[in-house]
């Protein structure tokens, strides 16, 4: 065997992982833009199945100027939880959504925040924010839907919805216009202790 084959064997290797690591570079920034989930929590509860999560990020500049411009700004929770089958596609047995609305009031120079019918205003910026960073006690689903032998999952996604900006705004909007803003991530359930997976970091 020539002297020479080991090093081009090793060189090929080097490239093949360097490859992977890319590809794994892109799979978290495809789950994580901008947003660290702190905690994603769900528990058996009576009446059902309950959520809670945290979560660290920065409105957008582009956000907060359109925001001081009359245009409203929304997030959105989503969750969807499921049966594992073996001898089929997993079983959908839930989903719930939560929007929350973000506006300014220039006639009283606050931040209204509205989610659920329910609204509170805030005199700074960083206060309204900080308010749309997480959710406690969320019903996701009822009892009936978990049943004591199944096993589950759940798939939670937080996002800025862009989708609910004025149509105009929306032509050519993407990453790269600096509105990312989300996190998903999957869970596999414990139904007998509460169930908290290790903290999603966005990639830079």
């Amino acid at each position: 065997m020539s002297l020479f084959r080991p090093f081009v064997l090793l060189r090929s290797w080097s490239r093949r992982l360097t490859l992977v690591g890319a590809l794994l570079a892109l799979h978290a920034w495809a789950v994580a833009q901008g947003v660290t989930l702190q905690q994603l929590h769900a528990e058996r509860v009576e009446d059902g199945l309950a959520l809670s999560f945290s979560s660290r990020f920065e409105l957008p500049k582009p956000a907060e100027d359109a925001l001081l411009k009359g245009v409203a700004i929304y997030f959105v929770a989503e969750v969807q939880v499921l049966r594992n089958r073996w001898y089929w596609r997993d079983a959908r047995v839930a989903q719930a959504s939560r929007t929350w609305r973000l506006t300014w009031q220039p006639l009283t120079r606050q931040y209204r925040v509205s989610t659920g019918g329910l609204h509170q205003s805030f005199d700074s910026l960083g206060e309204a924010v900080a308010s749309l960073r997480g959710v406690s006690g969320w019903r996701v689903a009822d009892a009936k839907d978990i049943e004591d032998d199944g096993s589950y999952y759940l798939e939670f996604s937080y996002k800025l919805d862009t989708s609910q900006l004025p149509r105009p705004m929306q032509i050519g909007l993407g990453a790269g216009q600096g509105w990312a803003l989300s996190v998903e991530r999957y869970m596999q359930l414990n139904l007998d202790l509460p169930a908290t997976p290790p903290p999603n970091r966005p990639q830079p």
